[in-house]
């Protein structure tokens, strides 16, 4: 019964932002990238009975990604910009974040 309430207001949320967006793009932009889904999940993980270091892990693990999402978004947005297909920005997209993340940690293996 939780997994399905869990289900139903997540859903819920991202179709309220979606409408937002089909009628204030920009606004359902802003709406969109709060972070909405890092706090549904933390308080899914809570109400699951998530221990505290975990949700931290969690939390830390959202913060360390948070750089190759927005080198992601930028290059969907400006690939959108382009007129390339919305498929191929988005593989595009999907390539740069997975390369910042492979960086990341290489450069993080490297001054640790």
């Amino acid at each position: 019964m939780f997994t399905i309430v869990k289900i139903l207001l997540s859903a819920v949320i991202i179709a309220c932002i979606t409408a937002l967006a089909g009628r204030f793009p920009t606004y359902g932009g802003i709406v969109a990238a709060l972070p909405l889904v890092s706090l549904l999940s933390i308080l899914w993980l809570h109400l699951g009975g998530a221990a505290s270091d975990s949700l931290s892990q969690f939390v830390f693990g959202v913060v360390k990604g948070l750089p190759a999402t927005i080198v992601m978004m930028l290059i969907i947005g400006y690939s959108l910009q382009s007129s390339l297909h919305l498929i191929i920005s988005l593989l595009l997209g999907i390539c740069g974040w997975f390369l910042v993340l492979f960086f990341q940690q290489w450069f993080l293996m490297i001054i640790n």
